[in-house]
């Protein structure tokens, strides 16, 4: 657990385990390095397991509104700096995702292999518009409001009403931590980040070995902003995990470890048949 310090900022990162090959997780736009605590121990069993807040995400700094996602690739440009690692492979969720597609274009000698999961390469006029709501509840301070806005509709329904009492703890938590005025701020401006991404013309510029993660029934980035990243990423693998949401991690952990794991975990050269 530490921190490094860039124009001012503070940046929050972890890095488990000592050896094997480094692997970044970067968090989706709610999400923090805790939320990965359930995978830590499994992780960095057989890797060095690198996590990190974005600005305005866990234990990062707060800044002023205004900036987009090149201020996080900018995060991820200066944790290299810190990190004795020349490359890693990135996994990248939701927001995490497309801030990794980012980095991996202006950066391609530092990306190992690459895992893009339930993200995409635009933020659709459809997108758009849920960003919109989500900040319109944020704005009245109601962290109830913002949790019955935002959460139900990122599991799909099976998952919800099959893990009920997970979903009621989930409930317990999220509700005052959205509840508090620095919180509901930061998430209206992690949102606003996302309002005018579009790199679909540039994110043909892949070349590192990627994976991309789509799940059956991810209603927020539905699969088919995935097969846009596969037909547009030359030599990607695509895979769907059926009947997940779009919290993939939480909906299927074994399949989504598996997956990672296993695609980070290969050669440089690959399985050649």
């Amino acid at each position: 657990m530490a921190k490094f310090t860039f124009d001012g900022y503070e940046v929050y990162y972890e890095v488990h385990g000592d050896h094997g090959e480094p692997l970044l997780l970067l968090n989706g736009i709610m999400m923090s390095t805790a939320s990965w605590t359930p995978f830590i121990r499994d992780f960095s069993r057989n890797n060095i397991l690198v996590l990190v807040d974005f600005l305005d995400q866990g234990q990062s700094s707060r800044i002023a509104p205004g900036y987009d996602h090149s201020l996080q690739v900018r995060v991820l440009e200066e944790l290299y700096k810190v990190l004795p690692y020349d490359k890693m492979s990135i996994m990248g969720i939701s927001y995490g995702g497309e801030v990794a597609i980012q980095f991996a274009v202006k950066n391609p000698d530092k990306v190992r292999r690459l895992v893009l999961a339930n993200t995409c390469a635009r933020t659709s006029d459809w997108l758009r518009k849920i960003g919109d709501g989500w900040n319109a509840v944020a704005k009245t301070g109601s962290g109830e409001a913002y949790y019955l806005t935002t959460i139900p509709v990122i599991y799909s329904t099976a998952f919800y009403e099959r893990e009920a009492a997970w979903m009621d703890r989930r409930e317990g938590a999220l509700i005052p931590y959205f509840s508090r005025p620095d919180v509901q701020e930061s998430l209206i401006r992690l949102t606003d980040s996302s309002r005018d991404y579009n790199y679909m013309d540039r994110v043909h510029e892949i070349t590192c070995p990627t994976l991309i993660i789509s799940c059956s029934e991810d209603g927020l980035v539905p699969p088919t902003e995935q097969v846009i990243l596969h037909e547009k990423i030359k030599g990607s693998t695509y895979v769907t995990i059926n009947g997940s949401g779009h919290a993939s991690m939480y909906e299927d952990p074994a399949a989504f470890a598996a997956l990672v794991l296993g695609y980070t975990n290969l050669s440089d050269e690959g399985i050649k048949i």
